[in-house]
């Protein structure tokens, strides 16, 4: 269960569309191992493959410890409420900046499990929103795109002076 490099912004794989999981075998379950491991040391609750550069399909999201640990392979989301609600999100890819988004309150998704059985989930809170961004990363939208301009240019700009 190595800990993997992060791919850091403005890396283009963080805008590109990750490919659907075909393969359920012992590399994915790894891989999944690989994703907990490198979100925890990062810090974060939400990792997917493409953060460490593996154009796939799976996020793990972990809310509250090791033992909360969900993986969900091919997630898409089926439904989204109307109603909105905001909180602040960031990314192990950008380490340093959070901003409010806003995202649907509830949401329905359909994804595999590690054994490529499907399944349905319906949630909301804190959960929904990682379900959200997650699921945006691997269509190749990166969280600060769900910003205003001004906003987005903003969080660029501390970004990078944080780098320097």
């Amino acid at each position: 269960m190595p800990i993997r490099p992060i791919v850091r912004f403005p890396d283009e794989r963080l805008r590109t569309p990750c490919r659907a999981v075909e393969r359920f075998d012992e590399s994915l379950a790894a891989l999944a191992s690989d994703l907990a491991e490198t979100m925890r040391a990062a810090p974060g609750i939400g990792i997917t493959a493409a953060h460490v550069g593996e154009l796939l399909r799976m996020t793990v999201i972990e809310l509250d410890g090791p033992s909360s640990t969900r993986v969900y392979v091919n997630p898409v989301v089926e439904w989204s409420s109307a109603e909105m609600r905001r909180h602040a999100e960031g990314s192990v890819s950008m380490p340093g900046v959070t901003e409010d988004v806003e995202r649907s309150a509830r949401i329905r998704i359909r994804y595999q499990d590690l054994s490529g059985n499907s399944d349905v989930e319906e949630t909301d809170g804190l959960l929904a929103v990682c379900l959200q961004h997650e699921i945006d990363q691997l269509d190749g939208i990166f969280w600060i795109e769900r910003l205003s301009r001004l906003k987005r240019e903003r969080i660029i700009k501390k970004f990078r002076k944080m780098q320097a």
